[in-house]
């Protein structure tokens, strides 16, 4: 008895445990719970490089992985797919956009200096660029206070028309570089036109690259201290603080500006005063300043932090769930569920009677031990998941039915009941492990070759056939030899009718 009531002490720790653990962690849902966006990358090949193999898709998803991770986005996956496609889940974010643009670039980060005889021309270029980027913002800025007035509050000042770059000077600079304006364009199409041909132009009157991003340790963000923007810190390694420091040093006092380009783009054109004609700019560190807001310091850094993509990714597919969705299919499957659960609680109790109410009891427990198991794993739940769940409480109930029969086999043979129950376990047992285990082989199976979805289903439905042997022998063990110490409650009909029990036990 002692012994029962310790086992029975341990199950009540353990249901109390998991309660706790589930109000203190809670479940985290997937795409199709709790809604948000996937996209589908595509690794392209460049270069030599005519086909990709899994190595490759490999190490562009590690880079990925840490842009994700430099993204804050919570919970998200990443699967590869076939050989060439990646699989990258955004639960709960409604808008894949920034998260494309910020994964899809290949942020290959390159020191220039530029071209001697080149300063006159790039003066021009640079006149152009800042002004077109001033009233390139405050356009954005009046198209925004526009479609959305309670935003812009009181202040009409941003619904103005920006000033800075009349119409006819604009179209004089398009037709000066040759700029093809296709019909129906807006200002903002044609502005940022304009910007992509001055930047390519300011990336002509470099030199070669001196050296790369490869040369960087980390990179970081903070608030200019003229409080005008955001600048990205970088910080180089030996070699690269060498690289930089003679950079430096051979353009210092010349008048000629230290580019910084991003896959391609001038993102950054410094000058570097006389001061450092004798060492350089040492130390190992600098900064990109180009009055980046927080969003866009915050986006550069974790391109560069996450590193060069060693090939180029197209996005080939955006599909968005919306929360509404994924609150549906969340009432859909516990109405599923708990109806399931309901119905096979019925079924226990109407056929094995007093055991079939420590089933259920049992299997309340169970499913309590599944839930808490999969918020401290953690495990991501999908609708897969749950078909998994509920798949793997049909296989705790038939570990229970499997025992049930046997006890009321030894009682229709004349045993006692305590011997029947005693024997209906032990006899049980190897049954249910080789059922099990099949199961598990066909879950290390699906986890292995299996991506995404699968894996979810495989997961669940694992840990739901580990526990389910734990459920049936020793929760309901425990709970029926509980039961049994109670005289009142010692009667075999309380487990088989009594027309189906030998005279001498009825």
């Amino acid at each position: 008895m002692a012994r029962q009531q310790g086992w029975f002490a341990l199950i009540l720790a353990l249901a109390i445990a998991a309660s706790a653990l589930l109000f203190t962690f809670p479940l985290q849902l997937g795409l199709d719970l709790r809604g948000g966006s996937q996209l589908t990358l595509q690794v392209m090949p460049a270069g030599a490089i005519t086909s990709v193999d899994q190595e490759q898709l490999e190490a562009v998803k590690e880079v990925l992985e840490r842009r994700i991770n430099g993204l804050g986005v919570a919970e998200s996956t990443l699967q590869t797919v076939g050989n060439d496609q990646l699989v990258l889940q955004l639960p709960g974010e409604q808008d894949p956009s920034r998260a494309a643009k910020v994964l899809g670039s290949t942020a290959l980060l390159e020191f220039r200096a530029q071209r001697a005889g080149t300063e006159q021309e790039m003066q021009g270029l640079l006149s152009l660029k800042r002004q077109a980027e001033a009233v390139l913002n405050l356009e954005r800025q009046r198209r925004s206070a526009l479609n959305n007035p309670a935003a812009a509050g009181a202040d009409n000042e941003a619904a103005q028309p920006p000033a800075g770059f009349p119409e006819d000077q604009l179209a004089q600079a398009l037709r000066q570089l040759d700029i093809a304006v296709p019909a129906g364009a807006s200002e903002i199409d044609q502005l940022e036109l304009l910007l992509d041909a001055v930047n390519t132009q300011i990336v002509a009157l470099y030199e070669p690259a001196a050296f790369t991003g490869k040369e960087l340790v980390t990179a970081g963000r903070q608030q200019q201290q003229s409080g005008s923007g955001w600048e990205v810190t970088l910080s180089f390694t030996q070699t690269g603080g060498e690289q930089f420091a003679n950079l430096t040093r051979d353009i210092a006092g010349t008048g000629r500006l230290l580019g910084i380009v991003l896959d391609g783009r001038s993102i950054s054109e410094a000058s570097v005063g006389p001061e450092f004609q004798a060492a350089g700019i040492a130390g190992g560190a600098a900064s990109i300043t180009g009055n980046f807001t927080a969003e866009e310091a915050r986006d550069l850094e974790v391109q560069l932090r996450g590193g060069s993509l060693p090939l180029p990714i197209r996005v080939v597919e955006v599909r968005t769930v919306g929360p509404s969705l994924g609150a549906d299919n969340i009432r859909s499957s516990l109405v599923a569920a708990l109806l399931g659960l309901a119905l096979v609680a019925v079924f226990m109790v109407l056929v094995y009677r007093l055991a079939g109410v420590v089933a259920v009891l049992a299997l309340s427990l169970y499913a309590l031990f599944n839930l808490a198991l999969y918020a401290l794993i953690p495990v991501t739940l999908t609708l897969p998941g749950i078909a998994g769940f509920i798949l793997s409480l049909g296989m705790a109930v038939d570990a229970n039915v499997l025992i049930f029969e046997r006890i009321k086999d030894e009682l229709r043979s004349g045993n006692t009941l305590i011997r029947s129950i005693e024997t209906g376990f032990s006899l049980a047992f190897s049954s249910i492990l080789d059922g099990q285990l099949t199961t598990l082989i066909s879950c290390v199976a699906l986890f292995a070759l299996g991506t995404g979805f699968v894996k979810g289903f495989a997961v669940t439905l694992g840990i739901g056939v580990l526990l389910s042997l734990f459920s049936a022998f020793t929760c309901t063990r425990t709970l029926l030899r509980l039961l049994m110490s109670y005289p009142a409650l010692r009667r075999p009909s309380y487990f088989l009718p009594r027309i189906q029990l030998p005279a001498a036990t009825s």
